[in-house]
């Protein structure tokens, strides 16, 4: 048995020196050298003797120090004078020692190689050149899905590969396609799993970063924003399913008012507009320019029970506001229609008035969303402090002065109710 195998296997059978090795292991990794100082807290009475043995010290107290030159001269006077420190670490781990900066540069080296297998593949497939720039790109500027794809790399590189191999493939077929296709032909048609590019998932996310590239455009923040830049490279996503209900709102085509909603609108009854329906759609108004927003089903109905006979619009958004309401407020307000929004007084109600104010600032006035609202409708349901953490970025005043209160009472409100003076006001205004 040579002497550098004998001497780890020494301190191998001693787990009095287990703790001892892994520390001296991180200083030579941080330092590359015998260099630093060793402390071992809350040591055993087992470690204090095994230690002082080697050092010729005695520990007393609960700490263990001794540096690291210290521990190499004490191996020099042991039968194992010849071990150095290096070697006795790699036989004791049974793996070469790198340094910490070494270790760096070989990931790095790794992902250089990643990305340059990434790039010979594009090259030999004939993909089109804004692809490869993409890739060259998110190497350079860590952009463009850099940080989700290196995570990715590092659970699975296969599977990295992989996602990217098929995200470049749907590139390029943007490039050269002309016409609409639905997202999920359009993945079937790239990968053969029709959800591949589902939003949210890995491939989806990373599908968006490279449209980023190609179009100059900023990362979508949400579901609307998502839809307008696939539909900016011909993507149709899912129109059906993303909807908002409306009631005595009119629809403008090239051709006129839409028929479908208008006969909704003689009939004095509700329609449901998906994203699909607003296809085609130039406009969109109310009969009085002025339209009533709440959040909550059960609301809208019992207004619509209570309004029917009146000239009152009204928009029901089944709490966050989807592509289909974001798009028709946006016809509505390019009309010059006002909104009344009325929300449930819980943070994440809260957060929903404020992003829509602060959308359009100019024509939303926050509903039955006051303090003294807040206070005539609490419920029993306890806000806890992480929920409440969520209030700190709301920007619109009346809502920081309900944020007050509710941090003080700690109780949602709900307006469900209040539907009783949401009533009165619509009949004010009809």
């Amino acid at each position: 048995m040579n002497n550098n195998r004998e001497c780890a296997d020494y301190f191998r059978r001693k787990r009095e020196y287990d703790r001892c090795f892994l520390e001296i292991r991180k200083k030579w990794e941080s330092y590359g050298k015998v260099s630093g100082r060793i402390v071992l807290a809350d040591a055993t009475e087992e470690e204090k003797r095994a230690l002082g043995g080697i050092l010729g010290k005695s520990f007393y107290d609960g700490e263990i120090r001794f540096t690291m030159r210290e521990f190499q001269e004490a191996l020099q006077k042991t039968r194992f004078a010849s071990v150095t420190l290096h070697d006795l670490l790699e036989q004791y781990f049974g793996q070469p020692l790198r340094t910490n900066q070494e270790k760096s540069a070989a990931k790095k080296a790794k992902q250089e190689k990643f990305f340059d297998s990434l790039v010979t593949y594009f090259h030999q497939n004939g993909t089109n050149r804004q692809v490869t720039d993409w890739i060259l790109t998110m190497r350079k500027s860590r952009k463009y899905g850099y940080s989700m794809l290196i995570s990715e790399w590092k659970k699975n590189p296969d599977s990295a590969s992989l996602v990217v191999q098929n995200t470049g493939a749907a590139l390029d077929e943007l490039i050269c396609h002309q016409e609409e296709v639905p997202l999920a032909v359009f993945a079937a048609k790239c990968t053969k799993n029709p959800h591949y590019f589902d939003r949210g998932t890995t491939a989806g996310n990373l599908l968006l970063h490279g449209i980023c590239f190609l179009e100059k455009n900023e990362y979508p923040q949400n579901a609307y924003d998502w839809r307008t830049l696939l539909l900016k490279v011909g993507i149709v996503p899912d129109n059906i399913s993303n909807m908002v209900t409306e009631y005595g709102i009119h629809l403008q085509t090239s051709t006129g008012l839409h028929p479908a909603y208008e006969a909704f609108y003689q009939m004095k009854q509700p329609g449901v507009i998906t994203m699909e329906n607003l296809r085609g759609i130039e406009g969109a108004f109310s009969d009085n320019g002025l339209v009533y927003i709440v959040e909550n089903e059960m609301v809208f109905s019992y207004l619509l029970e209570h309004v029917k006979e009146t000239s009152i619009a009204l928009l029901c958004t089944s709490g966050q506001f989807r592509a289909a309401a974001l798009e028709l407020v946006d016809f509505l307000v390019q009309k010059g229609d006002y909104i009344y929004y009325s929300g449930d007084m819980d943070p994440d109600g809260m957060l929903i008035a404020d992003k829509l104010w602060k959308k359009y600032p100019e024509h939303v006035c926050l509903w039955r969303m006051s303090v003294t609202d807040y206070l005539d409708s609490l419920s029993e349901e306890v806000v806890n402090k992480q929920q409440l953490s969520k209030l700190t970025v709301l920007e619109n005043s009346q809502l920081r002065e309900i944020a007050v209160e509710m941090k003080k009472i700690r109780k949602a409100s709900y307006q469900e109710n209040l539907k009783e003076l949401l009533v009165e006001d619509c009949n004010k205004h009809s």
